[in-house]
């Protein structure tokens, strides 16, 4: 699950970049300010996590940071959409998101599938994805509660994922600390197509492995601390607990329970 690990920490940069422009007011005012005026944000980071296929190995991803707010629509690294509903504690949008959890079979470690009996040669790649969703979130003095169905439209999975996250912002001087827990249902049609073996590569003599819908258990933390006026540092440390359906994928490294991922970067705000 590292491809999204590195949407949630890209959608957790962008969101800090509001926070750099806007150092040293408070909330109200904040809150005020995003509903009057449209904002950009622009910046530069990178992105380290654990690969999970076999042979992967681990992935350094630099990448642009690129955020736009405006009262109706958003758009924050590889994710966008429109507000349908908006009020201060609540909050209904449409969403439209990169699912980057493809990989080309020449990435996998041909050594690392050969013992277990799997030709690369024979695999075929797996595909990015475009999903479509709706999202529903619940902010208030206890912290913040955010719902979300997105289905894929790219007819790369023809799946999609269903996931509920839970996190509670603190202030520590200027300093944006954010502990956050969250679960995540994969559908069948999702899980057997990044994590299973697909019926032409069974049809070439590859074992037949279909791990079915499957839950996936998440932690993270992100920071974010404004200076120099309208900048800000802003990182993200996450890690994902990947159920033994998954593990035990032939596709998957030996010995994986999870992948670790962590982000930081720059942005400024306009």
């Amino acid at each position: 699950m590292k491809p999204s690990l590195i949407l949630s920490v890209m959608l957790c940069a962008v969101s800090g970049m509001a926070k750099a422009e806007i150092s040293g007011s408070d909330a109200t005012s904040v809150s005020t300010r995003q509903t009057q005026e449209s904002r950009w944000g622009l910046g530069l980071g990178a992105a380290v996590s654990s690969g999970v296929y076999a042979g992967e190995g681990t992935q350094v991803t630099p990448f642009p940071l690129i955020s736009y707010d405006s009262e109706r629509f958003f758009w924050r690294g590889i994710a966008g959409g429109a507000h349908l509903f908006k009020r201060d504690d609540f909050a209904i949008d449409a969403t439209l998101s990169a699912r980057m959890d493809g990989i080309d079979r020449s990435d996998f470690g041909r050594r690392e599938l050969a013992e277990r009996g799997i030709d690369r040669s024979l695999l075929e790649d797996r595909d990015d994805a475009i999903d479509l969703g709706i999202a529903a979130t619940w902010t208030g003095d206890l912290g913040q509660l955010e719902l979300d169905v997105k289905g894929d439209i790219s007819n790369a999975t023809d799946g999609y994922e269903a996931g509920l996250k839970y996190g509670y912002p603190m202030q520590w001087g200027k300093n944006s600390i954010t502990p956050n827990v969250g679960i995540s249902f994969l559908s069948k049609k999702l899980a057997n197509y990044y994590y299973g073996t697909l019926p032409v590569e069974v049809d070439r003599g590859v074992i037949d492995y279909r791990p079915g819908s499957a839950t996936v258990q998440h932690v993270g933390l992100d920071f974010v601390r404004p200076f120099a006026d309208r900048w800000a540092f802003i990182a993200n440390v996450s890690y994902e607990h990947l159920p033994g359906k998954i593990t035990d994928s032939p596709l998957v490294d030996e010995d994986t329970n999870g992948s670790m991922s962590a982000f930081f970067g720059i942005s400024r705000g306009f």
